[in-house]
């Protein structure tokens, strides 16, 4: 992603002391800013402006064949992301308009259909947080400031699904219909298919947002960035049980899993941030360098989109290395 750092390892590329002496990098037709060098490697931060997709990778003075990175298309912006974009089954993408803490945005919901086209979609709903999709397919969306979750009709209409939430934020459904929410305090609701609320599981407080994802194992899926450098993600099991999948996180935000059932977070530590794969045994590897990322979701082809506060971003199959070991 435009902002993320990069490494290219060869031989020959870079002197590594006097900046006379750096390599000239490009990436497509922009000149990236190199930020360290050594005759091995060179560490690039990627360029704003670039079209996306497969895009060539060339260092000054350096021979050898090109190399080619891939570089996420920006196809929504102007938008205020607090958790993961949502796609539906037919591949078209929702985002929202968050909005500072009780202030009445223009769109709550924006809807980016697969041929690119983007419409307000649901307007009204005050700091619209996190979205989830039921098993059958409906949109539901929480608002924070509300302590609510709305069901969202066809022609964007709604109606409150459960209320009195605390600061509500990140859900996930599981394959049952039971919808789950987390209260920044420190709550995960359950909440029954007729809206009725009930204390599920207790983590410790986030200073940002509580994110979800239900997993292909059967268990809820929970991080909740702190004030610590090193941050947990967390495991709930039916039966309300906490268990901890992985450590080391650095402000971890939005999660999802991919086809293959593989779980995957973004990062949010300035510095740090970026998008990793973690598999079974909780090791983590980077598959997708950026930065100010807050979500992720897996398009139903294959491909993913991820957010930052103010822009969402398309990577096409096979640009991220979904279910499978080694850097993409």
């Amino acid at each position: 992603m435009e902002g993320g750092r990069i490494t290219i390892r060869g031989e020959g590329l870079g002197s590594g002391g006097r900046e006379a002496l750096l390599p000239e990098v490009r990436i497509g037709a922009s000149t990236a800013r190199v930020v360290a060098a050594s005759p091995r490697s060179v560490s690039v931060t990627v360029p704003a402006g670039l079209d996306g997709g497969r895009t060539p990778v060339r260092v000054g003075g350096a021979s050898g064949a090109t190399a080619f990175l891939e570089v996420g298309r920006p196809v929504a912006t102007g938008v205020h992301q607090v958790d993961n974009p949502v796609i539906d089954g037919d591949g078209t993408l929702f985002v929202t308009y968050s909005g500072p803490r009780g202030e009445r945005s223009p769109v709550s919901i924006f809807r980016v259909r697969s041929d690119g086209y983007r419409e307000p979609f649901v307007t009204g709903i005050v700091n619209a947080t996190s979205m989830a999709l039921s098993p059958d397919g409906r949109l539901h969306v929480s608002s924070r400031s509300e302590g609510s979750v709305y069901c969202i009709a066809e022609d964007g209409s709604y109606d409150v699904f459960a209320s009195d939430l605390g600061v509500t934020c990140g859900m996930a459904f599981s394959p049952d219909g039971t919808l789950y929410v987390g209260d920044r305090s420190g709550t995960v609701f359950r909440v029954a298919t007729a809206g009725r609320a009930t204390p599920f599981a207790t983590l410790p407080p986030s200073v940002a947002a509580f994110h979800l994802a239900w997993g292909h194992d059967d268990g809820l899926y929970v991080s909740a960035p702190t004030l610590a450098t090193s941050d947990r993600v967390y495991r709930i099991d039916r039966t309300g049980a906490v268990a901890t999948v992985a450590s080391g996180f650095g402000r971890p935000q939005g999660l999802a899993f991919d086809a293959q059932g593989v779980l995957h977070v973004v990062e949010a530590l300035a510095g740090a941030s970026g998008l990793y794969r973690i598999d079974g045994d909780g090791t983590r590897t980077l598959v997708l360098a950026a930065t100010s990322l807050v979500g992720v979701a897996f398009d139903p082809s294959g491909g993913v989109v991820v957010a930052s506060g103010d822009t969402a971003y398309r990577l096409d199959p096979g640009a991220v290395a979904i279910g499978q070991p080694g850097l993409p």
